[in-house]
């Protein structure tokens, strides 16, 4: 169904409740301080091992989703200020050698990178290769899939919130839907398998195109996944009486479908269900009403070399000053160390203290 006219919610201010970051620019004995003994792992202090590495390879988009860019649309980083693709393959390397076995290149979107096939190619070339994953909007991937995949991703997920041209336009402010959708077809032409579809349903918008997204994607063999807006920076005020919670959607989609639990969900944020008996599967990331941080594994590493241990914290840790000074690897080893140490027990957004992070999600990378 089109829509004619754009919902309250997208002209309203956002109020600005965030907290400043803390960067850590200490180095060495700051992370030494924070974490008492080395380690061969990414060990936090609650005992989670972190084995994900999400890299933000730029924070530029072409599109300006409600959920992802703020109001006032901040300029992009400067280009110097960027992490090298040099500097991303030696920060993935360390990494690795800590025990990380999954990277995915997110943004902004990843695919403004020019150099994005050779980052690929490089982390691919590593001695002990992880998993590499993107995330994309989709918009180019029809001209690079295949030379991505040669170069040695493994697969990709892509953001699409519906499939009707005038409710995309109003949720990413571009009237690119089809060449969101040509990408998606591109990548799963490339082998780029399973493809993943991430939709983020907003009352008062997408709210209605739960099943249409699902109809898409089990007519192309595409895994949907229904992620819970998140108070990250985007357009609109974030409420949790507004959220279109996971509950909600697994409603709607249990109207028209039977739905079968899988197990085995491990460190995965998406709990996952079997659609009419299978093979299609679709699954839902409840960040926000069914918190899944006593297993998370993840670790964020922004377009401009900032450690994050949490994708809702105010505290990064610079990895980029010491990559630039010419770190060597033990050095670099123990500051993703003391980022993955002073990782919070959750991400607290239901305590009364909670502030948002300052940076959107746009500038964290997904």
């Amino acid at each position: 169904m089109s829509v004619a006219a754009a919902p309250a919610w997208l002209d309203e201010e956002r109020l600005d409740e965030s907290a400043p970051v803390v960067r850590v620019r200490q180095g060495l004995d700051a992370t030494r301080q924070a974490r008492p003994q080395p380690s061969a792992q990414l060990v936090d202090s609650f005992g989670r091992v972190h084995r994900d590495l999400r890299v933000s390879v730029t924070d530029r988009c072409p599109l300006r989703c409600a959920y992802c860019v703020p109001l006032d649309d901040p300029r992009p980083l400067p280009r110097r200020d960027l992490m090298t693709a040099g500097e991303i393959v030696k920060a993935v390397r360390v990494a690795v050698e800590l025990g990380v076995t999954r990277v995915r290149l997110t943004g902004g979107e990843p695919l403004q990178r020019p150099d994005l096939p050779d980052i690929v190619a490089g982390i691919a070339a590593l001695p002990s290769p992880p998993q590499i994953a993107l995330t994309t909007c989709g918009i180019g991937l029809d001209r690079l899939a295949r030379r991505l995949a040669r170069a040695g991703l493994g697969r990709v997920n892509v953001s699409l919130d519906t499939v009707d041209r005038d409710r995309f336009k109003l949720i990413t402010g571009r009237d690119r839907l089809a060449d969101a959708l040509a990408g998606i077809d591109a990548a799963c032409a490339a082998g780029l398998r399973p493809v993943k579809l991430n939709a983020v349903l907003l009352p008062g918008g997408n709210e209605d195109d739960a099943l249409s997204l699902v109809e898409f994607a089990l007519a192309r063999g595409c895994e949907l996944r229904f992620i819970e807006y998140m108070p990250l920076g985007g357009r609109r005020p974030w409420r949790r009486d507004q959220l279109v919670t996971a509950d909600a959607v697994l409603d709607r989609l249990r109207a028209r479908y039977r739905l079968t639990p899988l197990p085995g969900r491990g460190h995965s944020p998406a709990a996952r269900w079997l659609v009419d008996g299978g093979p299609g599967v679709v699954g839902v990331i409840a960040a926000v009403t069914h918190p899944f941080c006593g297993d998370c594994d993840r670790l964020r590493l922004t377009a401009d070399g900032q450690l994050r241990s949490c994708l809702f914290g105010n505290v990064e840790h610079d990895l980029l000053g010491p990559l630039r000074r010419g770190a060597d690897d033990a050095e670099l080893a123990d500051v993703l160390r003391g980022s993955v140490w002073a990782k919070p027990p959750g991400h607290g957004i239901d305590q009364p203290g909670f502030h948002p992070p300052s940076r959107p999600m746009s500038a964290i990378g997904g």
